[in-house]
């Protein structure tokens, strides 16, 4: 039979999965000799056993026993003892630290007869019915559902008549009258009165701590933090150490740094007089622990001696909570304490520098995604205070940003002109409102889901975006947005924010974040630490510049198409697709060249040495074209073509389903001079730096290849395109021509297709579309579901289907790599900045990965662990 209670000196700060964090911190604070209160935990695998049976098991009650005898032995105490009562605590412990979700209960053994031996044996009755009354309310809270405010109630009419200014003015008298109302409450309630037996008091407290893992508030907090749902929760049973014994005892909570900035030093609060709860409750405000220096200087040394030796034994940074009774110093929990992202990078690097930890160490002590909320823009906590939320969407792009509502991408930039600031608020967006979307401040979407149009734009833009915010009902015709009862009008002020899915009404100040101290030390050791490029997906300079900013390594996926929605540029691109023939696109070609070659140069000037791979032309044509009646007019006066023909012309280019049809590199084959036009306006910049004394070896990259034959075909139209005007200028180039991997059957055949591609890039975007047979614009309504329902784990378009997904990227990683040894294989889809499908690229063997300017760093420190975790077995930390 596997044993199911330890003792503290028999477990250690290894067991954390079978003691729960708080059970095996104080086993290892015990075996450290370090004041702690006698005691036992039930095991995880005693909850687990619970939760099958419904009701402890007979070998947990025998094993209850024993551990209750051992432990009067130990205490010299009685558990309902007549003379020296053994009063217990009952707390939970999870593996993973769930502050304040799951149920605690205080003095346990405590009746109408064992307070009256206590107060007896201690002298202090007002101290034991202070301890019998918690007791009862907190027992008929958790264990018989008697709600907390009832217990409240009671205390807080008796303060009232009384006058009373907090619990420490409560008499003798007052506790016990309202001992005695707290009882009546039970009978109330129908609950046949508190339990006299203190061993039925024990097991309905054991139970409702048992119970407590699969409480609301629980569920909900491991849901919002990614823990397991199979991982339990332990039980510990202590001795109980009174803080409310008088002015010479107290409880408090302190960290050894700072858990708001890292800063090094004793940080917290204590109460003089109280049990823990007090703390956490708010009834009475805590005092800094600090102050305990000039009220109990000993005690405040020691207090300082342990946190520095808990900090050194576990090489974290600890949230202790201590209890003093007469004057005597007893700990009651250790664990790495809860920190923002900034204390947590500045501890990490610290503790590096002070020899606690390795540089590979301190890198895996840091959250990835925790760093994108240091290098967002934030609102000033005191202003947001000020201001209530209007509804909540989807946190697709992080940031905060507030600026006027404009319904159009034409009135965004309009607005913007006039040197408004500017949140576009639409029901959705397309490739056309992507000038609007440029000039935005923040972006807001009433439907689609995080890998929708306007969460990848956004993204890759660097720009604050809420999307799916459903409550939103947008009137293009009216100007204006609807939520619940409250209208947005055009010119209206909101706020933003990317990181939460909140949407406020009127202004709110922000702060803004770069790389700098800490931070860039650890990205830099993370740098080191990896195998892994991470590059980033920039389609303008601005974008690429944020990312260099952040130490990209290059640029993995410029999205040329995104260059073509200016509206000088979409002129030309719409005279292009509605020429008749060969000669009637020859002028636009001709005007469009000019403008990309002149966006490829910035780029590459700005890469300087730095990769820039560019990818061709992807988008069905139909989405360059017109789709009102008013818009319409305006192309038709633009083109001199009919409004009839124009709307023929359109019809014919209409698809049933466009993202199967007529785009990607089958647009080479059927229009082969546009990207004729676009390899030269990439050699022409080229050409141009060389002039300048700055070599470029262009990365060119071919959507959506299915086959061997179609990526040689055009392999041959771009490589005819670069040797022409190498040898009209007279310079040799050294470059690549890659595809992207996004289509099923080119990771099937991905042997035959490097034969022809010199490197991959998994388009994860659109191979996950493919083989789900989901369209990304369309999963807001139905993988919500789905994964509510535990169909799917998580959203495919956001981490990696590793069972099918990422079977294919297997496949193609090595067939690609049977035929070409040292292929370069990339991932650019939006997966790329994902920290968990990150570990998985490593495993598999990614060169590199490509995501939006804001995320590279996020990338940087995941595959830093990625890797370090694959090359050997470094310590697992506590996940805080």
């Amino acid at each position: 039979m596997t044993k199911q209670i330890y003792d503290f000196s028999e477990g250690n700060m290894k067991m954390r999965d079978l003691l729960g964090g708080k059970g095996a911190g104080l086993a290892e604070m015990t075996n450290m000799d370090l004041p702690v209160p006698h005691g036992f935990t039930i095991t995880t695998e005693a909850c687990h056993d619970y939760q099958r049976r419904q009701e402890l098991s007979e070998q947990l009650l025998a094993e209850l026993d024993q551990s209750l005898s051992a432990l009067s032995r130990l205490t010299g105490k009685q558990f309902n003892g007549s003379d020296h009562p053994l009063l217990l605590s009952v707390r939970s412990g999870a593996a993973i630290s769930m502050p304040g979700m799951m149920d605690t209960i205080l003095n346990i053994g405590l009746n109408d007869q064992t307070v009256i031996a206590l107060a007896e044996l201690t002298g202090n009755e007002r101290f034991a019915y202070d301890s019998y009354r918690r007791l009862l309310a907190m027992f008929g809270n958790v264990v018989d559902g008697i709600p907390e405010d009832d217990f409240d109630q009671i205390l807080t009419d008796t303060k009232i008549a009384n006058n009373y200014e907090s619990d420490l003015d409560l008499t003798i008298d007052d506790l016990k009258e309202i001992v005695a109302k707290f009882k009546n409450l039970y009978e109330n309630y129908d609950h046949g009165g508190f339990p006299q037996d203190p061993k039925e008091q024990l097991l309905a407290a054991v139970n409702s701590v048992f119970d407590s893992w699969n409480n609301h508030r629980a569920q909900i907090y491991r849901r919002q933090n990614n823990i397991s749902e199979d991982l339990g929760t332990a039980v510990n049973i202590q001795e109980m150490v009174f803080g409310n014994y008088g002015e010479d005892s107290g409880t408090g909570v302190a960290f050894t740094r700072s858990p708001s900035t890292g800063e090094e030093g004793l940080f917290g609060e204590y109460l003089l007089n109280a049990q823990g709860e007090d703390v956490v409750a708010g009834i009475r405000t805590p005092k800094p622990v600090s102050v305990l220096k000039e009220s109990m200087p000993l005690l405040y040394e020691q207090l300082l001696d342990i946190a520095k030796k808990l900090e050194n034994h576990y090489r974290d940074m600890q949230d202790l909570e201590f209890t003093i009774e007469n004057g005597k110093m007893y700990l009651l929990q250790t664990r790495s304490g809860k920190r923002t992202p900034t204390a947590s990078v500045k501890i990490a690097v610290d503790q590096v520098n002070e020899g606690l930890l390795s540089k590979k160490e301190a890198l895996l002590r840091v959250e990835p995604e925790s760093v994108s909320k240091m290098l967002h823009p934030e609102f000033e906590e005191e202003d947001l205070r000020q201001h209530e939320i209007l509804t909540t969407g989807l946190p697709a792009s992080p940031g905060a940003a507030s600026g006027q509502v404009y319904f159009t991408a034409q009135d965004a930039k309009q607005a913007s002109d006039n040197n408004k600031k500017v949140v576009l608020m639409r029901a959705d967006t397309s490739p056309e409102d992507i000038e609007g979307m440029i000039v935005s401040q923040a972006i807001v979407t009433s439907r689609g889901g995080m890998t929708s149009h306007a969460a990848v734009v956004a993204r890759g833009m660097a720009s604050t975006g809420v999307v799916g915010a459903h409550e939103l009902e947008v009137d293009y015709q009216k100007k204006v947005a609807k939520v619940k009862n409250q209208l947005i009008h055009e010119g209206d002020w909101v706020s933003v924010d990317g990181t939460s899915g909140n949407l406020y009404l009127g202004r709110i100040k922000t702060t803004d974040a770069t790389i700098k101290g800490e931070l860039s030390v650890l990205l830099g050791w993370a740098k080191e630490a990896s195998k892994m490029g991470v590059y980033t997906n920039a389609d303008t300079p601005k974008d690429f510049q944020k990312a260099l900013d952040f130490d990209a390594d290059g640029i993995g996926l410029t999205r040329t198409e995104h260059m073509f929605f200016k509206p000088e540029r979409l002129l030309q691109m719409r005279r292009l697709i509605l020429a008749e023939d060969a000669a009637g696109r020859k002028d636009p070609l001709k005007k469009l060249l000019q403008m990309q070659q002149g966006d490829f140069y910035e780029i590459y000037k700005l890469a300087r040495d730095k990769e820039v791979t560019i990818r061709l032309l992807d988008p069905p044509l139909h989405e360059f074209l017109p789709h009102d009646e008013k818009e319409i007019e305006v192309v038709s006066k633009q083109t001199q073509i009919s409004s009839e023909k124009l709307k023929d012309r359109i019809d014919s280019l209409k698809e049933s389903n466009p993202m199967l049809g007529h785009r990607g590199d089958r647009l080479a084959v059927t229009f082969p001079d546009i990207y004729e036009m676009q390899v030269q306006a990439i050699m022409n910049a080229v050409v141009r730096l060389h002039n300048e004394g700055v070599e470029v070896s262009p990365h060119i990259m071919i959507p959506l290849t299915n086959s061997k034959q179609e990526m040689a075909w055009v392999r041959n139209l771009v490589v005819k395109q670069i040797d022409r005007v190498s040898t009209e200028n007279d310079i040799a180039v050294k470059y690549t021509v890659g595809t992207m991997m996004e289509m099923p059957r080119a990771c099937i055949t991905a042997d035959a297709i490097a034969e022809c591609s010199d490197f991959f890039s998994f388009g994860t975007n659109d191979l996950t579309q493919l083989t789900f047979g989901y369209s990304r614009d369309d999963i807001g309504s139905f993988v919500p579901a789905y994964i509510k329902e535990g169909i799917l784990p998580v959203d495919p378009f956001q981490t990696v289907d590793t069972e099918g997904v990422g079977e294919l990227m297997k496949i193609a990683v090595v067939k690609g790599r049977k035929t070409k040894k040292d292929l370069p294989i990339g991932v650019c889809g939006e997966v790329g900045g994902d920290p968990k499908s990150i570990e998985f690229f490593e495993e598999i063997g990614v060169t590199y990965v490509s995501c939006s300017p804001y995320r590279v760093p996020i990338a940087r420190l995941a595959a830093a662990q990625a890797h370090i975790r694959s090359v050997v077995n470094e310590p697992q930390f506590e996940k805080v």
